[in-house]
């Protein structure tokens, strides 16, 4: 017979490793070599069993100090520890072909790891429901273990989300929209493509997602369709910058509307305003339209503001006598200040 591998080599830990480590380990191998994801792989199964010895003992506090201390010999028949899977839970396992294997399980809440474990496996920690008569009762399995064994078919739970990216215009985002996406059915043995129509709500952000409920991973044991998770990107607008609900926009005016005052056209999500422009406006200052920025998802009556910022347009070419003028402007404004 071949000498048993040290535990916490199996469960891939360095020896000394502490409760939630060994926790940890154990329920990441227990996924990879459990029966129910490598059907009919002897492997597989010698490995799970391998991985579960070791944390039944590593598991015990007690047991672990005394395999700490004396190796596998603490649990011989005739060892300090005696039998590693004394009182110990099992659980039946319909194998491949309609056999049935028994496993043993023990340590700390059992109840925890299987509900962490199985809840991956079972697509993630969605929400499960067992036949009549199964399911953990007072730390351990109740009935016969899990109804019919794993693979009976009636062990039900949700499918898993599916998650996918889809990108909006800056307006579609603004305002919603519906379209049209096209993404490979995650129901389909073959990779076949399905076209969903999906509803953009007004006021969607980049980073936001949109549930599509039964759109992801069948069920398993007649269990509902996971969800298709959409996370949405916003794609910019030339001139345009958000900042939550807030719209971000320059305005560039004359100089001679600058230093008189006057209007300006300003373009807005919702169409073109007439902002009035006031004498010896500098450039950098801002304006501020309100309500002319994003509407609030929660809230269709609450939208967020426009800022502007104004720009002054320095004229590049100038004809002799718009020179001249300007020439006099810079006298007069240079007599001014001497007599200030």
């Amino acid at each position: 017979m071949a000498a048993k591998r040290d535990y916490y080599e199996v469960l891939g830990l360095t020896k000394g490793a502490d409760a939630a480590a060994i926790k940890k380990a154990y329920r990441k191998l227990a996924k990879k070599y459990h029966p129910d994801m490598n059907p009919g792989d002897a492997e597989a199964e010698k490995n799970f069993k391998e991985v579960t010895e070791a944390y039944n003992i590593l598991s015990d506090p007690e047991k672990k100090k005394l395999y700490d201390q004396f190796g596998h010999a603490a649990f011989d028949e005739t060892g300090a520890g005696g039998n590693p899977y004394g009182g110990a839970y099992r659980q039946t396992y319909a194998g491949p072909g309609g056999g049935y294997r028994e496993y043993h399980f023990e340590g700390d809440n059992m109840d925890d790891i299987f509900g962490d474990l199985f809840g991956d496996i079972f697509h993630h920690g969605k929400a499960r429901e067992y036949g009549s008569g199964s399911g953990f009762k007072n730390g351990s399995f109740g009935g016969d273990g899990f109804y019919g064994g794993f693979g009976g078919g009636s062990f039900r739970s949700k499918g898993s989300d599916v998650r996918a990216e889809v990108t909006v215009g800056f307006d579609e985002a603004a305002f919603g929209c519906d379209k049209i996406i096209r993404l490979q059915d995650p129901g389909s043995a073959n990779g076949s493509v399905q076209s969903l129509k999906v509803h953009i709500p007004a006021g969607i952000d980049s980073g936001k997602s949109i549930r599509l409920k039964g759109k992801g991973m069948p069920g398993t044991g007649g269990g509902e369709n996971g969800d298709l998770l959409l996370k949405v990107r916003v794609a910019d607008k030339p001139g345009y910058e958000r900042k939550g609900m807030d719209v971000y926009t320059t305005v560039n005016i004359p100089f001679t509307t600058a230093v008189f005052g006057g209007e300006a056209v300003v373009s807005t999500l919702y169409g073109n305003v007439i902002c009035k422009i006031r004498e010896g406006t500098q450039s950098g200052t801002k304006i501020r339209l309100r309500g002319k920025g994003i509407v609030s998802m929660k809230d269709s009556s609450v939208h967020g503001d426009q800022y502007v910022t104004v720009q002054i347009e320095v004229p590049k070419y100038l004809n002799p006598a718009a020179k001249q003028k300007l020439k006099e402007f810079e006298a007069a404004c240079a007599g001014q200040a001497k007599t200030a």
